[in-house]
Order: structure tokens, then C-alpha cells, then sequence
């Protein structure tokens, strides 16, 4: 049997444990009730979140809808305003397209009037040439019944007497002669300013054709042929857009890969390419696009004029020079003439002007100076009536420039006399560059066969003994036999080299021919 001391022990353990099993199971019954009254509040919160959500979701919906109707209203707003703005510039279009024709009209009714004048005046002349031959014909016949009359009432025949007519007159002849052709050359002097403008503007209208390829256009290559589409845009909005900001006309045809921009203002058409090569690279070809990147060209381009005249300046170590000056100056870089680029042309005077300078002992930055600027006139001639040379002198004595220089840029033209040795040196530089052997649009081979064909045609005549074309064919002095050849019978030949000069030959500017007479008496005192 156990001693009651063990029992005790046994009891309190399994009291002990007991209580403890007691003990947990409050204690997970607690935990439960704690569990359970956490998801209640939880589920009780979520869906407090939950309606604040909704609730903050319609707010936003209707905010946004509000935003979405304002800002309908105000892109409608602004449709509206373009679309007014677009009508605007439309109904201007045909109101220019309506008076440009009413214009035209007016000019084709002015032409068929004077059409009709022509025509009436042509039936007149007609007339009068009918009248005029039938009263020539009555006066050949009674010149040849006084011939009749004449032979027999003198016993002479009319060869008898047409030799003895012209061995009597022979001299008076020569003399009357003589003094015709100086009053001919007085009368062209006097009308040869007018008689040039004409032929000058002749000689433009004929060549416009062969020089207007060379001369005006520019070819815009392309990466493939579907740019042109994109150049065209839609119903053509983007090459109008092009065409009026830059004035060039752009050309799209079946060259391959290819635009062409045509115009005669060179600085225009070099904007216009620049802007186009940009818009290409780009790949963003619209109005807005075009506008943009125009202006961005031409703002380049006068940069880049103003860093050619001053890179000008530069090297020809000239200063203190206007900065208006310098603007006209450097658009040069895109003036030529016969091929020549100014610019090039002004500088090479320059140079050549302040040589001899250095050579003859005179103010070689003078020189310089006024060599370079002697043609800046011509920078403004698409812009203002006159001369290069009434425009340049116009701009140096606005801005300051010396006495030397106006003189040179009158003066080397013949406007003036020169009133400076460095005007000289500048006249003598201009002819030597302008006229020299490759400077200007003309074959090596084509200038020496001229130069020959002028001498060949002087030497035809009876009496020239040499001959010599000189300032590169700008002047050809004829030498003729002393014994052979009057003093009067000079004027006829100089004339009548200068005709065939005329006739037979192409050339720029004008062939002066200068006939030489020399006698010569030598004697020896011994």
C-alpha cells in the first residue's frame, strides 16, 4: 500500500494538471473571442475604406467630366477661331485672284487695241510703199530720158562723162566724206548712252534663255522619290506654304530623286535649298515645320554672308569699316557676273590695286580699300532702283568713306574723272580681273580664237599693214601703211572694222578699234 504522502503528492499533480488543461482551453476560448472581434472590426473598417473609395470615385468622375466638357469647349472655341481665321485668308485669295484678273483682263483688251492700231498702221505703210515704188519708177524713167537728152545735146557718153565727173570731185568727195563720218561720230557719242541701254537690253532678252538654267536654280537632292509626296503634302498645302515663305518656285517633276528650287534672287534660292536639305533630314514637313526652318535658313545665310565679308575684311587687313557696309559687302558671296563671283572679284582688285601700290610707292591700304569696295553697289541692285555704282556710292558716302574710295567706285566706270592715283590703280585692277583669260564664263580656247579673228578680220582690209588686239580683246589698234592711206580714209576703215565686228562676232561689253597713221622723216647729221 502507498503511504499517504505519495497519494497527496499524486493528487496535487493531477490537480496541477488539471488546472493547467483549464487553463488553456479559457485561454484559446479567449483568444477566439480576441480573433473574432479584431475581424469584426476589420471587416467593419474595409468596408468604410470601401464607401470612402466610391465616394471619392465619383467625386473624381464627375471632376473629370467637367474637365472633359471644359476642355471640349475650348477646342471647339479654338476650331471655330482657325476656322474663321482659314475663311478669312481665303476669301483675301480670291479677292487678289479677282483683281488679278480684272487685271489681266484689262491688259488682253489694252493689246487687242493695239493689235488693231498695228494692224491699221501696217495697211497704211502698205499703202504708202505701193505709192513710193510707183513714184520711183516714174522718176527712174524721166532720169533715164534726161540721160538721153543729156548725151546727145553734149556729144559725150555717160561712161565719158562719169569719168570725168569723178576725176574732177574725187577730192571734194573724199573731203565731204571725211566730214560725214566725224558728225556720224558725233551724233552716236552724243545718242550712244541711249543706243547702249538698247542694245544691253537685247543682248539680256537673247541670252535670258541659255543663262537662266545655269543661273537661277538650284537641285535639292532627295533619299528617295515617296519625299516628294510628303514635300507636296496634302492637296498641296506644304509646297505653298514653302513657295510663300521663301518667294522661290519649287519644281517637282520625273527627275529621279530630285527637287529643283528656281528663282533669280540667289540669296532667296540659298535659303530656300538650305531650308529644304533641313526639312528632309528632319522628316517633319508641315507649315508650321517650313515657317520654322525658313527662318532659321535665312537667318544662316545672313551669317554666313557676314562672315564672308568680314573673313574678306580680314584678310585683306582692312578695318573700321560700317557694319551696313559689311552686310551689303558680303552679300556678294552670291553676285556674279559672266561666272564670276564678285565677292572673289572685289577681293582679287584688292589685292591687285594694293600690289602696284606697293609698287609705285602710294598708299597701299587706300588701294585696298577702295579696290574692295569698288563693286559693292552691286549687293543692292535687286532691292533699288540704279546703278551699282549710283548704289554703292550712295551707301560708302552715307557711311563715312574716304574721298578715294567714292572716286574709285564713279571713276572706274568713267562717271568721273580720276581724281586719285589709287582710282587709277582700282580702274586698271577691275579690267585686269574682269578681263583676264578664265576669269569670266569663257573657254581658254574660245578667248585665243577671238583674239585671232579679230586680228584677221582688221587685216582683210587694203592698206593695214599689223594689226594687234590688246586688253584682252577689249581693244584692237590697227597700223595702216602711211603712203596707201589719208587721214580721211582712217575713219572709213575704223568704221567698217568695227561693222564687221558686228556682224561676224559674239563677245561681251564693246571692241574699241583705234586706226594708226605714222609718217616718219629720219635724217643723220654726221
Amino acid at each position: 500500500m502507498e503511504s499517504p504522502q505519495a497519494l497527496a503528492l499524486l493528487a496535487g499533480v493531477i490537480s496541477l494538471l488539471v488546472g493547467a488543461v483549464v487553463g488553456f482551453v479559457l485561454g484559446q476560448t479567449r483568444i477566439r473571442a480576441q480573433h473574432e472581434r479584431e475581424r469584426a472590426q476589420g471587416r467593419d473598417e474595409a468596408t468604410r475604406i470601401v464607401e470612402r473609395a466610391k465616394e471619392e470615385a465619383r467625386s473624381l468622375t464627375k471632376e473629370g467630366e467637367l474637365r472633359g466638357r471644359e476642355e471640349a469647349v475650348r477646342l471647339r472655341e479654338a476650331w471655330e477661331k482657325e476656322e474663321a481665321r482659314r475663311r478669312e485668308e481665303l476669301e483675301k485669295q480670291e479677292r487678289r485672284l479677282a483683281e488679278r484678273s480684272d487685271s489681266l483682263d484689262r491688259k488682253f483688251d489694252l493689246l487687242n487695241e493695239r493689235d488693231q492700231v498695228q494692224e491699221t498702221r501696217t495697211a497704211e505703210l502698205r499703202k504708202r510703199d505701193d505709192e513710193v515704188r510707183a513714184r520711183q519708177e516714174e522718176v527712174e524713167e524721166l532720169l533715164k530720158e534726161a540721160r538721153r537728152e543729156l548725151e546727145s545735146r553734149a556729144g559725150l557718153t555717160a561712161e565719158d562723162a562719169r569719168r570725168a565727173l569723178v576725176s574732177e570731185i574725187e577730192d571734194e568727195a573724199r573731203a565731204e566724206a571725211s566730214q560725214l563720218v566725224r558728225e556720224a561720230r558725233e551724233e552716236a557719242e552724243r545718242t550712244a548712252n541711249r543706243e547702249a541701254k538698247k542694245v544691253i537690253a537685247l543682248a539680256i532678252q537673247r541670252m535670258a534663255a541659255d543663262e537662266s538654267v545655269q543661273a537661277t536654280v538650284s537641285v535639292v537632292q532627295l533619299p528617295a522619290d515617296d519625299m516628294k509626296g510628303r514635300i507636296i503634302g496634302r492637296e498641296g498645302r506644304n509646297i505653298r506654304a514653302f513657295e510663300q515663305a521663301t518667294g522661290i518656285d519649287v519644281i517637282i517633276d520625273d527627275t529621279p530623286e530630285a527637287v529643283v528650287l528656281s528663282g533669280f534672287d540667289p540669296i532667296r534660292r540659298e535659303v530656300a535649298r538650305i531650308a529644304m536639305e533641313r526639312l528632309i533630314e528632319d522628316g517633319r514637313i508641315h507649315p508650321g515645320r517650313i515657317e520654322e526652318m525658313v527662318e532659321k535658313s535665312r537667318d544662316e545665310v545672313e551669317e554666313g554672308m557676314k562672315e564672308a565679308a568680314e573673313q574678306a575684311l580680314y584678310d585683306l587687313g582692312i578695318h573700321d569699316v560700317h557694319a551696313e557696309v559689311v552686310k551689303v559687302l558680303g552679300r556678294l558671296r552670291f553676285r556674279t557676273s559672266y561666272g564670276q563671283n564678285q565677292l572673289q572679284h572685289s577681293m582679287e582688285v584688292a589685292r591687285l590695286a594694293g600690289m602696284m601700290a606697293a609698287e609705285m610707292g602710294l598708299d597701299v591700304q587706300k588701294a585696298k580699300r577702295a579696290g574692295l569696295l569698288h563693286d559693292v553697289g552691286k549687293g543692292m541692285t535687286h532691292e533699288h532702283e540704279g546703278t551699282h555704282v549710283e548704289l554703292g556710292y550712295e551707301l560708302c558716302s552715307r557711311h563715312g568713306e574716304p574721298d578715294v574710295v567714292l572716286n574709285s567706285i564713279r571713276a572706274h566706270h568713267d562717271e568721273e574723272p580720276h581724281r586719285y592715283p589709287e582710282a587709277f590703280l582700282v580702274t586698271a585692277a577691275d579690267a585686269i580681273s574682269g578681263a583676264r583669260p578664265g576669269a569670266r564664263r569663257e573657254m581658254f580656247d574660245t578667248y585665243v580664237k577671238r583674239l585671232e579673228r579679230l586680228e584677221a578680220i582688221a587685216m582683210e582690209f587694203e592698206g593695214v599693214e599689223r594689226c594687234f588686239a590688246v586688253q584682252a580683246g577689249r581693244e584692237v589698234r590697227v597700223m595702216v601703211e602711211p603712203d596707201r592711206v589719208s587721214d580721211e580714209e582712217m575713219s572709213r576703215i575704223s568704221e567698217k572694222v568695227a561693222r564687221r565686228f558686228e556682224e561676224e562676232l559674239q563677245y561681251p561689253g564693246q571692241i574699241k578699234v583705234v586706226v594708226v597713221r605714222e609718217t616718219r622723216a629720219v635724217d643723220f647729221a654726221r
